[in-house]
């Protein structure tokens, strides 16, 4: 018996090193899955008691373990079966009004059955968890995460069991100094498991990951690469366009990794907004065939150019909050993305910008389908940490499970670094490193950051920050007419730009109550929104090197920045879509100026 505890003591002290999850499988889409949605036992544990002693050091027997009195002098202060319940995926501040704000460590629990063959391997899949995350099965700890906006997976072949098996879940949603995000934010902390939860099977040597895009360098050639996870290493790979009529057979060097290059025939289709034109991917061993739709284009600058597939393209976008339609919670569904971007498309738009953190996975499959472009950034956010390492490597893996995730979606020409960080040499440093590291992961795409900009006089703008020299496309947020002074004032200010390169003006805008009325002076009112929208689109109008804008944003958000009473109410107020699904004034503004693009881009 002694010797059984040492086991589970020495088992949760591993846990408690934070093993980091295992290499991130993609396309689990493609893959066979068993979901774990549904109701989970949850507990609320604001003092941690699960999970350190009174002494502040790991409890060998805490909620982990699951323990359940075995007789009635059995002092146990918890219980799962007792415990209220919350939806999977799902946030826990909109499912019960006592969490409305509550930041800290909610417990999740469930069960599950399964059978494992002997020759496959079993990993449990998270869409997300917000914000820090340490996963049991069988009160065996497999790991932590942290990041509440990207995937992440253990193997658990080992551990799961023939039969009922035990899944324990910490999530803490503590805003942390050190954390990327920071402490400092303007939308709501959404807690919990957010995303969707699966048990994912593969046999026992498959494919974890691959990449097929056109080759910038020579945009004939199809050209990308296969990552075998498993014993061996070695195996072909039979790559299959069948639409294209192609073939290729891929052999992995001894790592698992094998590339390939192959000539496209002059029918294929290029994806773009106006043709989304995907294609059946087919990656297939003697064990398994993993298949994906995916769109191929090529993105490039020319100057102060953008070019999709060799010409030039505006990008008339919009600004979104992975918030759900009509309530006030974390958007998590396809049903929830087919919503919000009909909603951008309805506006107008060939182009969304997926503030301020990494959406859900079907946000992004979703816009590919429609034909909705893609900025997706990670939430390097106002002011962080820009010297601490354990800051940087936390935003590092960020951007690495962003782009792992979503590098095969035509719809991503941007990937976004930052969103309005202070000048200076430490944050200089720090982002140069995420855009090296972006270019690494991914040298088909453009990376960009959401700046800010400085007043070089009364009427003139510069955008002249040292970050720009290292980006590909600028972006710049500004607020004339709403932090800046009255709308016309926008009437008299002239842009200028340090660099040659492109303009995508990622927010502008102002906030007004759906049914507000008054006079167009009146602030909070449609009409003073609908006001600056216009004087806002005459002055961009003029904006020469401008390629694209993302106003913000498409709806009301929830934010605890945002406390003013009978106006704002813990809503940011700047969508020109209410939270209630009402447009605003502007709306019809902004959805006038981008028919008129549209148009003249056709007229072209």
């Amino acid at each position: 018996m002694r010797r059984y505890f040492l086991l589970l003591l020495l088992g949760w002290l591993v846990g408690a090193a934070h093993a980091q999850p295992d290499p991130l499988i993609i396309n689990v889409d493609g893959r066979r899955t068993t979901s774990l949605h549904g109701s989970w036992a949850a507990i609320v544990d604001p003092f941690d008691v699960g999970y350190r002693t009174y002494r502040n050091t790991p409890d060998p027997n805490g909620f982990f373990r699951h323990r359940r009195p075995r007789h009635p002098a059995d002092r146990i202060e918890y219980s799962f079966e007792d415990a209220p319940r919350l939806e999977v995926p799902g946030d826990w501040n909109s499912q019960r009004p006592e969490l409305f704000f509550y930041e800290g460590t909610v417990w999740y629990q469930r069960t599950f059955t399964y059978r494992l063959p002997a020759d496959r391997r079993l990993f449990l899949y998270f869409g997300a968890a917000n914000y820090e995350a340490i996963v049991a099965l069988n009160g065996q700890v497999l790991g932590r995460h942290e990041g509440g906006f990207t995937p992440f997976n253990f193997e658990i072949t080992e551990l799961v069991r023939d039969g009922e098996n035990d899944l324990v879940v910490y999530v803490n949603n503590r805003r942390r100094a050190e954390g990327v995000p920071t402490d400092n934010m303007d939308w709501w902390n959404y807690g919990g498991l957010t995303r969707r939860v699966l048990l994912v099977e593969t046999p026992r040597t498959f494919v974890r990951d691959y990449f097929a895009q056109l080759d910038p360098a020579d945009p004939s050639f199809l050209a990308g690469w296969v990552q075998l996870d498993g014993p061996e290493r070695t195996l072909a790979v039979t790559l299959r366009l069948p639409e294209l009529g192609l073939v290729q057979t891929i052999r992995p060097d001894t790592s698992g990794r094998g590339t390939f290059r192959l000539r496209v025939p002059e029918r294929l289709e290029r994806w773009s907004p106006a043709h989304p034109r995907r294609y059946r991917v087919e990656l297939a061993t003697r064990y398994e065939t993993v298949v994906d739709s995916i769109g191929f284009r090529t993105i490039e600058t020319r100057g102060t150019e953008l070019l999709l597939n060799g010409r030039p393209i505006f990008l008339r976008g919009i600004s979104i909050h992975e918030e759900a339609p009509f309530e006030g919670r974390r958007a998590f569904s396809e049903e929830d993305a087919r919503v919000l971007l009909g909603w951008a498309r309805e506006l107008g738009c060939n182009f969304v910008r997926l503030a301020h953190y990494p959406h859900n996975e079907a946000m992004v499959r979703t816009a590919e389908a429609m034909g909705l472009l893609v900025w997706a950034e990670i939430p390097v956010y106002w002011t962080i940490q820009w010297e601490n390492p354990h800051t940087l490597e936390l935003a590092r893996q960020q951007l690495r499970e962003l782009i792992t995730r979503d590098k095969n979606r035509a719809a991503v020409i941007l990937w976004s670094v930052a969103n309005e960080t202070p000048r200076g040499e430490a944050r200089l440093r720090f982002l140069r490193t995420l855009i090296d590291e972006a270019r690494r992961l991914d040298p088909t795409r453009l990376v960009t950051a959401a700046l800010e900009h400085r007043y070089v006089n009364d009427t003139t703008i510069l955008i002249d920050d040292e970050l720009g020299r290292y980006l590909d496309v600028l972006g710049n947020n500004e607020y004339i007419g709403w932090y800046d002074g009255p709308p016309e004032k926008a009437r008299r200010v002239v842009w200028q730009n340090a660099y040659d390169k492109p303009l995508i003006m990622s927010e502008w805008g102002g906030g007004a109550k759906a049914g507000f009325h008054g006079p167009a002076e009146q602030i909070w009112t449609e009409e003073y929104q609908a006001r600056l929208y216009r004087e806002q689109i005459a002055m961009l109008r003029r904006i020469p090197f401008l390629v694209g804008m993302s106003p913000w944003i498409l709806k009301d958000f929830r934010s605890p920045r945002r406390p003013l009473a009978r106006i704002q109410d813990y809503w940011n107020r700047k969508g020109v879509i209410s939270d209630r699904g009402q447009r605003k004034q502007a709306f019809y503004v902004l959805q006038a100026f981008y028919r008129e693009l549209a148009q003249s881009a056709i007229n072209d």
